[in-house]
């Protein structure tokens, strides 16, 4: 068949072959996976937007699993590309150049030096002026991403969805999923009078002076009640996006390593995170996908959705 041959079907894998603009026609089922379908480079020339992942959960304090969350979320990804994008309906790769750019690289025998490397590999990408998008693993990776965040932007605003504070006690040596918080705090990272958690359905030693919105209130507030606290907290700060997947009820995210009954619903997470696309975001991470005890790809088709609306956020913002 001729290269010219109008039958001739345009190349699969838009992951190693397709153009950095705009969306791919392979089919969802097929290819090579990257976050939708975005060349797999580290070539960083030209690049709005990289996508990242980091699979570690050595930190977990119950079920272990989220190292496998960024493959899991990159597969649950693929049915978004091609299509404009729901709710803003911009298709956000005609507008932003992303890139996915592979994993973090680290030993992993080497647990203490894993923060380091992540912290590292994450400043290389941000000093190439690129808004860094990261797929967990455990929460405790949000600690050396805040660190290089800071580094580049000043102290920020979190904006933490969550079952769990993560502000337990620290010594300053600790990896762990659930004080990366307190350590954000003693370290100056993080404003908490900016800060706000949302979905919290646990109770920690402190709080920090963070707001905290915690589920019953979310319920009774609503997306909008819910987005119209936060973008009073945070006001015209830089702001940092942490969005641990347990903060949605089991129902909606089965694969994660710390479930708690009482939590969000997609839906309503969805919409207030879409409600607070204002505000001056500076990066993000989704963590917290443990698949192996997930249950129809549910949790990472959640997870996903997350990043997706951040990726529309941006190209809103740039004018899309």
């Amino acid at each position: 068949m001729a290269a010219d041959d109008p039958i001739r079907p345009r190349p699969t894998d838009n992951a190693f072959l397709g153009p950095l603009k705009g969306g791919s026609p392979e089919p969802t089922y097929g290819g090579v996976l990257s976050f939708m379908r975005r060349r797999l480079t580290r070539q960083l020339e030209g690049v709005d937007v990289v996508v990242w992942g980091v699979p570690f959960d050595c930190a977990t304090s119950n079920r272990p699993g989220a190292r496998f969350g960024c493959q899991a979320i990159r597969r649950a990804s693929a049915i978004f590309d091609g299509d404009p994008q729901f709710p803003s309906g911009l298709d956000p790769f005609a507008t932003l150049t992303v890139v996915d750019y592979g994993d973090c690289s680290f030993d992993y025998g080497k647990i203490a030096e894993v923060p380091r490397l992540i912290e590292t590999q994450a400043r290389e990408i941000l000093d190439e002026g690129c808004h860094l998008v990261t797929l967990g693993g455990d929460h405790s990776v949000t600690l050396p991403l805040l660190r290089a965040h800071v580094a580049v932007h000043g102290p920020l605003a979190l904006v933490q969805f969550d079952a769990h504070q993560d502000t337990w006690e620290d010594d300053g040596t600790k990896i762990s999923h659930g004080s990366f918080v307190t350590r954000a705090v003693a370290e100056g990272l993080i404003d908490p009078a900016r800060s706000i958690q949302v979905g919290i359905r646990t109770v920690a030693p402190d709080d920090f002076g963070i707001e905290i919105i915690d589920a019953y209130e979310v319920q009774a507030l609503g997306p909008k009640g819910v987005a119209e606290l936060v973008r009073d907290r945070v006001g015209g700060a830089p702001a940092y996006l942490t969005f641990d997947i347990d903060a949605l009820d089991p129902a909606f995210a089965p694969g994660t390593g710390t479930p708690v009954a009482g939590g969000l619903s997609s839906a309503d997470a969805l919409a207030a995170l879409w409600a607070i696309r204002s505000l001056d975001w500076r990066g993000m991470d989704v963590v917290e996908v443990a698949p192996p005890y997930d249950h129809a790809d549910m949790t990472a088709i959640a997870a996903s959705a997350v990043a997706q609306h951040y990726m529309q956020i941006l190209a809103e913002k740039a004018g899309g």
